[in-house]
């Protein structure tokens, strides 16, 4: 029987790209059908003019499902703590509706895989009598850090949330800090509107531990093991499947395209239109600073300041993605030395001989996007995974961590002094390319034919049989 994979994920930029990345993969590698649902606030945004309708763009079906919240949520009108309950109750119908429709068009679903906040899409495939596979697009040490969590370890990191240097030594895993851990197990307040995530993070690791799962929970994971060997096997009976990094194959190939959009646009952000890819072209190999905080990100005015501050500094061309949002926080945005654009395809611009440093939010797309492309990073996190992504990047040797200010702003000086580091005649800079470039090889290695993060698919897929 043919497989099918049903791929749902959140309609956000950062879930939508590795969820993509993994469906062409089984669609290639596996010969996989492949039908994809994101909520239809983001395929609204991918396909603008589907109508809410399917789109095949030959090798992927784009089906949507609502969530309850088709135009998207709005934090101004919507009540933050009623929506994991109404995406639950909608999304559960909807996908179903969807799962039926496939099966009454022979096109029956063979297995479901979802993505990080979906856990209810577990429970609808088991309604279906399908198998279902959490597909974990952060790093295997941040799924192992909120294993321990909800495993024991709650209560030692509530008690020092108000200490961001206690050390946390938890199974199988470096040492951190509290301040290294994910910005949402240190929540204080119970009013921050983030503490609805804690509690669907729980219900992910509910589903996990449940009675039908217990003995076969398996987790897809976007790493590699080279990348987190240690780290692959500190989750108890649940099982880390690293088949990353899920980036486009292009990229991996080093072929010219390596947007990996295929025939549709599914960025949910128009590029710039500026000619940034010719401009890179002007600039000398490995000379160029990226500056991008990525699709959620809004910077303050002084932090734009700053940043063009420690950029003028430095006396480096750079190409700065700033969203129209951040935009308007400036009034003026010079560009003398470099070239400010609203947003860009990353994976070509990373994948640009003329790069030669990524100063970085250090989400987990960007950051596996910089180690396949071997380009060394500046860190600034700000939420979420991002502090102890950043953490690990200094552990992998591939960076260095922008130290910010008493109010979270990475001040321009501070900037110039890590650019330097990172992309100067120093030894420590010599030594951070040299571990990019290792790196960089090894993701190849990975994800390439005979690779173990292709074995791990193909070993996966054979599985399901």
């Amino acid at each position: 029987m043919e497989q099918h994979f049903l791929v749902v994920t959140y309609p956000l930029q950062g879930h939508i790209n590795p969820a993509l990345h993994l469906a062409r993969r089984l669609a290639r590698v596996a010969g996989a059908r492949i039908t994809f649902s994101t909520a239809l606030s983001g395929h609204r945004r991918m396909f603008p003019s589907s109508a809410d309708g399917e789109v095949d763009d030959g090798l992927i079906c784009y089906v949507p499902h609502s969530d309850g919240y088709d135009d998207g949520f709005n934090q101004d009108v919507d009540d933050v703590k009623a929506y994991p309950l109404r995406t639950r109750s909608v999304g559960s119908k909807t996908l179903s509706a969807v799962l039926r429709s496939l099966e009454e068009r022979g096109r029956p679903v063979t297995c479901v895989i979802y993505t990080l906040l979906l856990s209810w899409a577990a429970g609808v495939a088991h309604e279906h009598g399908l198998p279902s596979v959490l597909y974990w697009i952060q790093p295997a040490t941040v799924f192992a850090i909120y294993y321990h969590y909800y495993h024991g370890y709650d209560g030692l990191i509530a008690s020092h949330r108000q200490d961001p240097l206690f050390p946390v030594n938890l199974p199988g895993l470096p040492p951190f800090r509290i301040c290294d851990l994910p910005s949402f197990l240190r929540i204080t307040s119970p009013d921050d509107p983030y503490v609805i995530l804690i509690e669907m993070f729980q219900e992910a690791f509910d589903v996990l531990d449940s009675e039908e799962t217990r003995s076969t929970a398996r987790v897809l994971a976007n790493t590699f093991d080279e990348l987190e060997s240690d780290v692959l096997v500190a989750t108890g009976k649940i099982k880390l499947i690293p088949i990353g990094p899920t980036v486009p194959s292009a990229l991996l190939e080093g072929t010219k395209d390596a947007t990996g959009t295929g025939s549709t646009g599914t960025d949910l952000f128009k590029p710039d239109e500026k000619q940034y890819m010719e401009w890179l072209d002007s600039k000398p190999e490995k000379s160029v600073v990226y500056v991008s905080f990525g699709s959620l990100a809004m910077i303050k005015k002084r932090q734009a300041e700053e940043i063009l501050r420690g950029l003028k500094e430095s006396g480096r061309p750079y190409l700065w993605v700033l969203r129209k949002e951040n935009r308007s926080e400036v009034a003026e945005v010079e560009e003398e030395g470099g070239m400010v654009v609203e947003w860009c395809s990353q994976v070509r611009v990373l994948s640009h001989p003329a790069v030669g440093c990524f100063v970085t939010h250090c989400g987990w797309n960007s950051t596996v996007e910089s180690i396949a492309c071997g380009v060394p990073t500046v860190t600034t996190p700000q939420w979420s995974d991002q502090s102890t992504n950043a953490r690990l990047v200094e552990l992998w040797g591939t960076g260095v961590r922008g130290e910010l200010d008493g109010e979270g702003i990475l001040e321009g000086a501070e900037l110039s002094r890590c650019l330097e580091t990172v992309m100067g005649e120093g030894e420590r800079g010599k030594e951070i390319r040299r571990r990019a470039e290792m790196w960089k090889e090894k993701a190849r290695e990975a994800v390439g034919e005979g690779g173990s993060s292709d074995c791990n698919l193909r070993a996966f897929v054979a599985s399901l049989q």
